[in-house]
């Protein structure tokens, strides 16, 4: 065989094409639903959140609508699902309630989903926040009991991650309840 053949005998188109004398295949263009579905096998979306990327893709508002109508039927798309998941990985990030209740309702998901998934870290024991603000403070700061501008840096800090003022005050105080 020669530079000039291939294997089949037909000699070569400019390179990285296809041989010469063979039609290119053309890759159809994915429906909105399997678009939808590409996202989905990456990671959770919310419905709101999949329509959205949909149209920023292309896809017309209706279609888009329509192929998160089907996913959501089928099971693949779960509004109380994505909202668990989320919420787990907030919390288990360092992120209290206020923090993960703010970030739900962005994702235009209804107040019983967004308790709901609330629900369901309180029945996994990942809801003790004054525990979780406590050992914040403590891996961050160390002891701040005492030492008046590292407390207000911890209390701070705690409050921009969205834990609450009796979470905070137990974790700043170094109450032995807040992670005992």
């Amino acid at each position: 065989m020669t530079d000039e053949q291939s294997w089949d005998g037909v000699p070569p188109g400019p390179a990285g094409s296809e041989p010469a004398g063979r039609p290119a295949r053309r890759r159809r263009e994915p429906t909105p639903t399997q678009r939808a579905l590409g996202l989905l096998v990456r990671r959770e979306h919310s419905g709101r959140e999949l329509q959205r990327k949909l149209v920023a893709r292309g896809v017309e508002t209706d279609e888009a609508n329509a192929a998160v109508a089907r996913l959501r039927d089928a099971g693949w798309q779960d509004d109380l699902r994505f909202a668990c998941s989320l919420a787990r990985s907030r919390a288990t990030g360092g992120y209290g309630p206020l923090r993960i209740r703010a970030e739900l309702g962005t994702h235009g998901l209804p107040a019983e989903t967004i308790a709901a998934a609330l629900d369901a870290l309180a029945d996994a024991g990942e809801d003790d926040w004054p525990r979780v603000a406590g050992e914040l403070v403590r891996r961050r700061f160390g002891i701040v009991a005492g030492d008046p501008a590292k407390a207000r840096k911890a209390a701070d800090f705690l409050l921009r991650r969205g834990f609450d003022g009796d979470s905070v005050r137990a974790a700043v105080r170094g109450l032995p309840n807040a992670w005992d």
